[in-house]
């Protein structure tokens, strides 16, 4: 059954169209991913569909009697609001239901007979109506909640909390609601790895449909059963499967495309030439086809979307020493965030910092660039080392400035590689065109200004990049192409980010926060971090639930090579010798593949993508297996086979 229904839906802002003609539904039950790059509408249809915005035109049905569930990127909350009452409004429609049974029940009890079936069945529709709005245990269920997202203080004012902790109460508020249909508008902004895969669990086992705004592909991917697209300017474009079914189907509908658009072009070519063939060839048959030759001209045929043109300009080459922390420490009062942390950052190197929030890792960040002094340890930065920072409160923004004065930093033209570009060109090319560098940095939405943000760090010449949180608010396109800008960076990178797929197609390395100071380093990307983290617990585990040996009997029985570090046979040893460079060059041979598949030329053959992938597979499972090998090499030289 229909929940939701739009139909030729139109919003322009001046003289700009967002979208026209916009039609899709909703049905019941059904889980939906909505996506389309930067400025193409998607917030503003989230708006309209939840009746905080009217469109200019179009038409919207709703299910009669359906609760609709509305959470923007940046949640509101009434002045005063504590953590307490919010959930309280969360729950009032289940309040008032559970008022309406304790009611009927004490009309049942002093109805007469004749009157009782009609009453149990009112009875038997309003407990379904309960239990589907989360049972009687709600308050125990909030509190659940709040506490698996991080959120303490249950009496606490929301105005007292952190952008990240406001967002957690209204995920938990959006949640304890269980409407029949849940809007979420990237809801995973703010939220640490492990805390978006239990948010994607609580999703899937919620009963209503679901609309879903994520740059989070991984999320996106599990979630979802159909993909809408909106076409800038345009309408939406429907495709059935979660994302990866999305991508298939997109290239497979390009490859048709610039088919058709090649027959097009043959056929203009074909009827231009008989049009100058001058008058005496065109007489018998000459107004149609004339006709027929200037239609076609006329029209648009297909064309490639246009995408931001992210580039970096040229840098100094990185010496031996990039940067090297050995012992830092540093404590906000009782609270410890470094402890004893070694570091050193190699030419070339993508590390990506993971951990819950407020466990450091800016912190970490802030006191590596010098930016935050450390309690004590020993911080060196190589003298060729050249950093460019991006906040992630885009502080280095000034929101009265304009586009263009923004980008400029005083200068109108830009150096890139061996090349002087106008400024002006530069920013038409990330998707800037002139009316809006004209505009104040205010009024561009979230995605906008973070690209014109990273824009302007990567003219700075910089070859190491610290990275805060760069993927919030980017369309999934720039995310493809930040991605590829960073592959082939020649610099060191450092990184934070809570996107999962993000750092497994860039990081080589991880460094896990895990509180109380404790940083810890695993090689290769996060989806290998996740399986050697694990596997380490397993062991862990395991050697808790072995029984302590009897102090009369001897240690198990063990060669002393073999407790010893660094006693690996001759043909270990080299292995290991060898193992880094054999590590890097799988690495660099799927970065390669990476990138044949990012390059247009490639990703429209089809063949062509097929064998590239079938070859990328089988390098990233050697590139597992390398690793594997060389984390079980170096347990086996520290002694701990």
């Amino acid at each position: 059954m229909t929940l939701l229904r739009a139909a030729n839906v139109q919003l322009s802002f001046g003289s700009r169209t967002v979208f026209q003609g916009l039609t899709f539904t909703i049905e019941e039950g059904e889980r939906v991913g909505l996506v389309g790059v930067n400025g193409s509408g998607k917030s503003s249809l989230m708006k309209i569909l939840a009746g905080a915005a009217k469109p200019d035109t179009g038409e919207l049905q709703l299910r009669r009697g359906a609760r609709v569930t509305y959470l923007p990127q940046e949640p509101e909350f009434p002045e005063g609001a504590t953590v307490a009452s919010e959930l309280s409004v969360s729950e009032a429609p289940l309040k008032e239901a559970l008022a309406a049974h304790a009611e009927l029940a004490k009309r049942l009890e002093a109805a007469p007979t004749e009157e009782h079936e009609k009453l149990l069945e009112q009875f038997s529709a309003l407990s379904d109506r309960i239990e589907q709005m989360g049972g009687w245990g709600t308050e125990h269920h909030a509190k659940t909640l709040l506490d698996r997202l991080g959120v303490k203080d249950w009496d606490r004012p929301v105005a007292q909390l952190s952008g990240g902790l406001r967002k957690r109460v209204s995920i938990a508020r959006a949640l304890l609601t269980r409407p029949d249909l849940l809007l979420l508008d990237e809801p995973t902004n703010h939220l640490d790895a492990d805390t978006t895969d239990w948010l994607e669990e609580e999703l899937d086992k919620l009963p209503g449909a679901l609309l879903l705004v994520t740059h989070d592909r991984y999320f996106l991917d599990g979630l979802v059963d159909r993909i809408v697209e909106i076409q800038p300017g345009e309408g939406v474009t429907s495709y059935p499967g979660n994302y990866q079914a999305y991508l298939e189907q997109k290239l497979v509908a390009q490859e048709n495309s610039e088919v058709a658009q090649h027959k097009r072009e043959r056929w203009i070519a074909q009827e231009v030439a008989w049009l100058r063939r001058g008058p005496e060839a065109r007489r018998t048959k000459s107004k149609a086809r004339i006709d027929r030759a200037q239609k076609l001209m006329a029209e648009k045929g297909f064309q490639r979307p246009k995408v931001a043109d992210l580039r970096v300009a040229a840098a100094p080459r990185l010496g031996h020493t990039v940067i090297e922390a050995e012992g830092l420490q540093k404590s906000f009062g009782d609270r410890k965030v470094l402890s004893n942390v070694d570091f050193r950052l190699q030419r070339g190197e993508r590390v990506g910092l993971v951990g819950p929030n407020g466990v450091g890792k800016t912190t970490f960040l802030r006191v590596l660039l010098g930016e935050t002094p450390p309690d004590g340890g020993k911080l060196v930065i190589g003298k060729n080392t050249k950093v460019a920072y991006y906040d992630q409160q885009r502080a280095q923004l000034d929101l009265e400035s304009t586009v263009y004065e923004s980008a400029s930093q005083g200068e109108d033209w830009v150096i890139l590689g061996d090349q002087k570009v106008a400024l002006r060109d530069y920013l038409d090319d990330l998707l800037f065109p002139v009316p809006m560098q004209r505009m104040k940095v205010k009024a561009l939405s979230g995605g906008e200004r973070n690209r014109l943000l990273l824009a302007r760090l990567f003219l700075e010449g910089a070859n190491v990049l610290v990275l805060d949180e760069p993927t919030n608010d980017l369309d999934i396109v720039t995310l493809n192409i930040l991605e590829r800008l960073l592959l082939d960076f020649g610099g060191s990178t450092l990184l934070v980010t809570h996107d999962r797929y993000f750092l497994d197609k860039v990081a080589t390395s991880i460094l896990t926060f895990e509180g109380g100071g404790r940083v810890t380093r695993y090689e290769g990307n996060y989806a290998m971090y996740r399986r050697l983290k694990e596997q380490s617990e397993a062991q862990a585990a395991t050697a808790a639930q072995k029984p302590a040996p009897k102090k009369e009997e001897p240690p198990p029985a063990a060669s002393k090579a073999a407790r010893k570090p660094g006693k690996l046979s001759y043909k270990d040893q080299r292995e290991l010798d060898g193992m880094e460079a054999t590590i890097e060059a799988a690495e660099t041979k799927k970065a390669g593949l990476e990138a044949q598949l990012a390059d247009p030329a490639v990703y429209s053959n089809g063949a062509k993508v097929a064998e590239v992938n079938k070859e990328l597979e089988a390098t990233a499972a050697e590139v597992d297996r390398l690793y594997a090998r060389w984390q079980e090499l170096q347990d086996l030289a520290a002694g701990g086979a």
